[in-house]
């Protein structure tokens, strides 16, 4: 019995006779039948079908085999024994019954094949959360326990942490598909975490051995920081110690102790603090950055209004990630973390900041500190202490807040669910891949790909950080961070203090930048203008706001930005200079542009946008030689929510559209889950791109989702409806999970989404009805999220160090001259300022697409795929 799962219609081209009668023999060696007959002309061309099994409500796969000269012949694919094929884009996964026939036949004629049967006795893997919660531990473990059970294991949560590895019984629970429904939105963890003495005992650890033997559990995933992970190693490190006493003292049997000789340790990190080398974000930072951002966001206004100064402590214990980013993230004032100290004097320099900044306007004062913050001699700096010292020398209405434990509650924000999502599929790979030789891996993030590291080199890194602010080597602590900390640590300074003019350039070497917003807006597009604005103040340029877009050049509607005009903008949404996108050089006369940029004697443009904002970029690098006034540093900052901008992985904006899609869809399955039966058909943004669809469906649990990239069909919806009724005849009678489908906005002209909701309505047959949500505009969000922030606030400083690089040797050269109107030609000097070099065609996220199905269940409730997995 096969069942088809994936795509319903293949062309395979041919270059060759060989390669078409090898590839024809293969499709018919693995069950595809002749629904054509053969031409016999120059171009062969054989139609083979794959019947899906009567019960399975799958789709026939249909096969069109090409002999054709003029195909282009591709090497072939090598796929190493490590590789998870069934991940591929251009796989064909097929569940097979009786697999011994099949084998036979592949290898008659010599293909390769990999055999995933059951074997009868499927892997079991303990999950459990343990040390201080963190928002996304229950998507890590939602993701183990599906993920695991679609590669055949059998997983159990193990309740209250390693208490419960300890006292067993009740504790260590069976997960099916259903225990995990609804748990990709709530906050700390449902299998509970509990500090665990006994488990640092040497009896507690042979109690807990005995505990997984007697359940059948090798391999344990542990989500949780260092000091849970290090446990977990430990463990793993005496284990063999274990079985040995527990089949002494007969407490296990000699075919236990054989079968059970080995256990394998996988970590998944879960902490507020973003405290563990090796990768570059922790599950629950981010989130916990929000919590924080939300509570500053709204001391501000408080603050403005009685005129006061607010100290704010908050989390992260000898890590000053939260302190940092947040600082960042709402602009404050000052901010005190561990790995760098303040100088001797800082009473003196905080109070210097703080009167500064009331001199250029400011109403309010805002200093945050790391709960671990400390002074140059290790001595503790309090929140207390730091009011106290505003109140007295600055006669400053002080007040402290002390966030607390609120800043670990709510809901997951989406980078956490997605992070999470991920990374628990990585740890059951992890899993599956372990042999006993190999050390415990510690699954992280690092350059925005998933990693596998090992998990005490991790941990030993990450102690080293306390021991070298211990020995005051500061400077080793920040090199032990995350590699973006002390770069952002330095941004910080340059683009919120304004001190004693120490940055400043000599006079020769400054330059006047215009600052332009085009296209949609976009969450970060004010916090990029604040902070190029900033920065350029500090260093002497002048910066100069463009407002209306490209339109407002050419009308003439400048206007010079000091270090005060831009107080605020980083929590604002939307475009504070206005946008359009109207195109130079296509509804612009580029003639006039160059015009207005000559007459304002800009030296330097930086574009904050879309993909209309790289389409002005092309134009005005193209018009260079026949407008000189161009021939200047020109750099695009990507915004929008989109993400299809090339040069970049993430365009600002994309994470504060993914939060609303995300707060939206939870309302959205709340509402399908208390009316019981309802499937709401959600449109998201995108334009071509389906990358909002693909992650928000990943954070969302969306049961599908349709992008442009695939396009859609009546064959696929008719597949999707049968996926939707085999999910809610397996639901309980009067019980039921909200669902939700994801359509991008572009996907299909004719399937519209009021269409295919009435495709679902009428085709549920009475199992389920359905409804529409279009979310809109509402997807450009309100407030920025923390992360467009702080990646506007990196982007926006290193444009302004772009330009002054691109300008340095031709200004130096002209130091006693007039500045001439070229200062640049070269290609180089118009560039897209990204987190990476990446091209929409290469896609990132595009591999995360079948997580979406397969999380949600595809091809595992119907009727036959349920007798395969029995």
């Amino acid at each position: 019995m096969l069942l088809p799962q994936g795509l319903s219609h293949i062309v395979c081209h041919a270059g060759s006779r060989e390669e078409y009668t090898r590839t024809r023999e293969f499709y018919l060696a693995i069950g595809f039948k002749h629904i054509l007959k053969e031409r016999n002309d120059s171009d062969a061309v054989t139609w083979l079908v794959l019947n899906a099994a009567p019960a399975s409500m799958a789709t026939d796969v249909t096969i069109q085999l090409l002999f054709s000269t003029s195909a282009l012949t591709h090497d072939p694919i090598v796929l190493e024994d490590t590789d998870t094929w069934e991940m591929e884009d251009v796989a064909l996964v097929l569940a097979i019954k009786d697999i011994e026939p099949m084998k036979n036949r592949l290898e008659k004629i010599g293909a390769r094949f990999r055999d995933h049967s059951l074997d009868g006795t499927p892997k079991r893997i303990g999950v459990l959360t343990s040390g201080g919660d963190a928002p996304g531990m229950n998507p890590a473990v939602r993701a183990v326990v599906r993920y695991g059970i679609s590669k055949g294991c059998e997983i159990f949560g193990i309740y209250e942490g390693y208490q419960g590895l300890v006292d067993g019984g009740k504790f260590i629970k069976k997960m099916d598909w259903k225990s995990v429904r609804g748990w990709l939105a709530v906050g700390g963890t449902s299998i509970g975490t509990a500090r665990c003495m006994p488990f640092k005992t040497r009896e507690g650890r042979l109690q807990a051995a005995c505990n997984l033997v007697k359940n059948g559990i090798d391999s344990l995933i542990v989500c949780g920081g260092d000091g849970s992970l290090t446990g977990a190693d430990v463990f793993r490190s005496e284990w063999s110690g274990l079985i040995e006493e527990l089949f002494k003292t007969e407490r296990i049997t000699k075919d236990e102790a054989t079968q059970y000789n080995h256990l394998t340790i996988v970590g998944l990190v879960g902490s507020i603090d973003n405290d563990m080398s090796s990768t570059d974000i922790t599950i629950g930072a981010v989130t916990s950055l929000h919590r924080i951002c939300e509570s500053v966001d709204s001391i501000g206004t408080t603050a403005s209004s009685h005129s006061r100064a607010f100290v704010v402590e908050v989390m992260g214990r000898h890590c000053g990630w939260l302190a940092l980013m947040a600082g960042i993230a709402t602009g404050a004032d000052f901010v005190f973390i561990p790995e760098r100290p303040p100088a001797d004097d800082w009473e003196t320099t905080i109070c210097n900041v703080a009167h500064r900044h009331r001199e250029l306007g400011k109403r309010k004062t805002v200093i945050i500190v790391a709960e671990g913050a400390i002074d140059s001699a290790l001595n503790p700096i309090k929140v207390d202490q730091i009011k106290d010292i505003l109140t007295e020398r600055l006669g400053l209405d002080t007040r402290v807040t002390t966030l607390g434990h609120t800043q670990r509650g709510g809901s997951p924000a989406a980078f956490d669910r997605i992070l999470a999502t991920v990374q628990g599929v990585a740890s059951v790979d992890a899993v599956l891949r372990s042999t006993p030789d190999m050390p415990s891996p510690m699954i992280g993030m690092s350059d925005n790909q998933v990693t596998c590291k090992p998990l005490m080199k991790a941990v030993e890194l990450t102690h080293e950080v306390a021991q070298a602010i211990g020995e005051k080597n500061f400077a080793r602590a920040m090199a032990l961070r995350d590699p973006q900390f002390a770069e952002e640590y330095d941004i910080y300074n340059s683009s919120t203090i304004l001190d004693d003019d120490s940055l400043e350039l000599p006079e020769h070497l400054r330059l006047r930048i215009g600052i332009v917003h085009v296209g949609a807006p976009a969450g970060g597009m004010n916090a990029a203008t604040r902070t190029a604005a900033r920065y350029a103040v500090n260093r002497g340029h002048t910066p100069i706001a463009i407002f209306n877009g490209f339109d407002g050049l050419i009308k003439g509607t400048l206007q010079d930005l000091t270090w005060s005009d831009v107080d605020g903008w980083t929590s604002r949404g939307g475009s504070e200079l206005g946008t359009n996108r109207h195109v130079p050089g296509e509804q612009l006369d580029m003639g006039m542009v160059a015009y207005q940029m000559q007459e304002f004697n800009l030296q330097g443009l930086l574009i904050i946008g879309g993909f209309e904002a790289y389409a002005c970029l092309m134009h005005l690098e193209k018009a260079r030689d026949k407008y000189p006034s161009l021939c200047i540093p020109m750099c695009v900052i990507p915004a929008t929510v989109s993400n299809n901008v090339p040069g970049t992985d993430y365009s600002l904006g994309t994470d504060t559209a993914l939060n609303a899609i995300v707060n939206s869809c939870d309302a959205i399955i709340q509402s399908a889950r208390s009316s019981r039966r309802r499937v709401f058909v959600v449109e998201v943004q995108g334009g071509r791109s389906g990358y909002l669809a693909v992650e928000a469906g990943l954070a969302s649990g969306a049961n599908t989702i349709y992008i442009p990239e695939e396009g859609l069909n009546l064959t696929r919806l008719q597949s999707d409806v049968h996926h939707l009724m085999a999910l809610y005849m397996d639901d309980d009678p009067d019980k039921s999970e909200g669902r939700i489908v994801l359509r991008n906005e572009t996907v299909s002209k004719t399937y519209t989404t009021d269409v295919i909701s009435s495709i679902f309505k009428e085709e549920g047959h009475a199992l389920f009805d359905s409804r529409t949500a279009v979310l809109g505009h509402i997807q450009q969000g309100n407030t920025p999220s923390p992360m467009d922030r702080i990646r506007a606030t990196r982007l926006g400083m290193h444009s302004i160090q772009f330009m002054e690089q691109q300008t340095q040797e031709i200004l130096t050269s002209h130091k006693n001259k007039t500045t001439p109107v070229e200062l640049c030609k070269t290609v180089g000097s118009a560039v897209v300022v990204g987190l990476n070099n990446r091209k929409p065609k290469d896609a990132w996220w595009y591999e995360r697409r079948p997580l979406v199905d397969l999380l949600a269940g595809r091809g595992l409730f119907s009727a036959g795929a349920q007798s395969l997995r029995s």
